[in-house]
This record gives C-alpha cells, structure tokens and sequence, in this order.
C-alpha cells in the first residue's frame, strides 16, 4: 500500500510539471509582442485629401533570436502596410509604415493590420489606425519635402490648399512645433464656396543637423475640424564634418597631455581658426591653409577640471562666413594622491 501511494504521488507530481512549463510559455507567448510592438494604435486625426499621411510603427527584436514577418494584411483599402524587412536580426530595429490613402477615401476609416510573425515563435499582432478624410479641403502637393538642406543656410518649399464648401471658410492661422520652421500663408483666389491658399515654410539657417520629420498645423475657422496637420520633411547636413565626433579618452591624470587625431571635412575650402574644448588646454599647428580636408593632431590637457567630464570640443573656421563643427569629448580626470609617511 505505501508503495502504490508513493507511485501515486509520483504521478501527480509528473503530471503537474508540463501543466506548470505551459502555463509558463503561455504567459511568455503572451507578453514577448508587447516589447517587440510597443505602439500598437495611432489616430492620424483630421486630415486633407491627398495630404502625405503615414505612422511608422515601431519594431524591436528583443527576443533574443533572429525574427522572421511572413505577412502582414490589412483589413481596409484605406492604409497600405509597408514593411522596413521582413527579417529583423536579434536586438535589431525595423518597422511598420502605414500609409493612409488620402487621395482615393473620404470621410471617418479606419484599418487593423495584423502582423504574422513565424520565427522565432508564431504570434499575429493587431495594430490599429484611424484617422478623418475631410473631402473639402485638398494639398497639393499632400507634403513638403525639403530634400537636403545645407545648414547655415535657408530653405523655402511650399504647397497650396484648394477648399469647396462655405463661402465663409477661411484660413485663420499656421503654426509649427519647431522654432526653426517658419510658415506663411496668403489667399489667393475666392470665389463662391470656394477658396485657394498659397502656404509656403521656411527651413531657417539654425535648424539642427540630420533628418526631420515633422507637421505643420493648419487653423482654420471650421468649428467641427478647425486643426488640420501638413506634412514637412528634410535633411539638414553640416558645412563642416569632424571624425571622430566622440572622443573618450578614459581615466586621465590632472596636466596629463593626450594626443587625438582629427579629421575636418567641409564642402568648401577653409582654414581653421581655432579650437575649443571647456576644461582642456587646446593646442594644434595651425598654418593657416584653406583646403576642403584638414588632417590634424591636437593636444589636449586637462584644466583643472576634475572628475567625470563632458565636454563639447568646437572647431572653428575662418572668413567671412564661418562655421562650426562639434565632437564630444569624455574623460574621468582623477587627482594626484599623495602618500604621506607616518
């Protein structure tokens, strides 16, 4: 008898281990697409026909493993999926582009795209649009695109807004989320029930290096959707490039001289006019030649600063129109200690 109990309890022990492994994996299945799709809804809110209108939905593998997207489907005509890849590598970055057709839909949609991952594990994520097509109002062109900006310098695009319906509809304001965008607009043409606006936006000199993608909103004097959003994109290069931009130079010791090697690149020829670093004694020879590549090394010494540093090291050019470049520079600066004898 205590051995058929013993065989029992046996029993109901192997038993209970693959329901708990499964619960387990099941908790696991569950929860890994929340780290790997971390927005999973986007409302595009009121948009203009035709208007460029598109959500890029993050992907990140954080499973561990090489990660393979059979498809993904759309259950509206209304947004068009685009995958970055259909392979995204372990720790690796991708995504969904959703692209809501404006030019051919109208009125309130709104779309499910279900994502169908196969490896490492299978799982369909569902991710959510939706947005308002208002069919009185029309960009052309839907967005604008910059292209390359030279930084430093200014850039001007623009699109116009053809509005049908009240006679009393009116452009009211434009406003941009970036100091640096500088929107204008101006009437011109009206006529009964409708109206044509000419927008244009200036990329002013001071906008920060690298892509852009940003909106601009439209107010209007429709009570219903006074807010309607334009797309604006770009790239802002630099005149002037340094390599390498991160400098680090680990644990250094107080009047300790360190040697970096710079490379400066501009579009144009120039000469350098100094170079500065907050904290560090900056030394480099300086000829004075104009060229497009400067070739240097530079001799930094720490200033008295002491600890973890961060410092910003700046070149500048020459000339009437000069122009700066920045790398970063880290060291922790540690104090001379001395031993005294006892």
């Amino acid at each position: 008898m205590a051995r058929l109990n013993t065989l029992l309890a046996c029993f109901v022990s192997l038993a209970c281990v693959p329901a708990a492994a499964l619960f387990s994996a099941s908790s696991v299945h569950a929860n890994w697409t929340d780290s790997v799709f971390p927005i999973k809804s986007h409302n595009f809110g009121t948009v203009a026909v035709a208007s460029k209108t598109e959500f890029k939905f993050p992907i990140r593998n954080t499973t561990g493993r090489d990660m393979h997207i059979r498809q993904v489907r759309a259950s509206c005509g209304c947004t068009t999926p685009i995958l970055s890849s259909n392979y995204i590598p372990a720790g690796g970055e991708g995504y969904l582009l959703a692209r809501f057709n404006t030019p051919t839909f109208r009125g309130k949609k709104g779309a499910t795209l279900t994502v169908i991952i196969d490896q490492p594990f299978y799982s369909e994520v569902q991710l959510k649009v939706e947005g308002y097509i208002r069919s009185d109002m029309v960009f052309h062109p839907g967005s604008v695109e910059f292209g390359t900006i030279n930084q430093g310098e200014t850039k001007t695009g623009g699109t116009k807004i053809y509005y049908a319906g009240r006679s009393d509809w009116k452009v009211m304001d434009i406003r941009a989320n970036q100091p640096w965008l500088i929107p204008k607009f101006q009437q011109i043409e009206r006529g009964p029930g409708k109206a044509t606006y000419e927008l244009t936006i200036a990329v002013r000199e001071d906008a920060p290096a690298g892509l852009f993608q940003d909106e601009v909103i439209v107010q209007t004097n429709d009570r219903g959707m006074p807010r309607v959003p334009l797309r604006v994109s770009g790239n802002v290069v630099t005149s002037l490039n340094i390599s390498p931009k991160s400098i680090a130079f680990g644990t250094v010791k107080p009047d300790q001289e360190l040697v970096q090697r710079l490379v400066i690149t501009g579009r144009e020829p120039f000469s350098i006019a100094s170079i500065e670093c907050p904290g560090w004694n900056v030394e480099f020879d300086n000829n004075g030649a104009e060229k497009k590549i400067h070739v240097i090394s530079v001799k930094l010494t720490p200033n008295g600063a002491q600890g973890a540093q961060r410092s910003a090291l700046t070149i500048h050019t020459a000339g009437e129109k000069p122009v700066t470049a920045k790398a970063i520079l880290t060291a922790d600066v540690i104090s001379d200690q001395v031993v005294v004898a006892r």
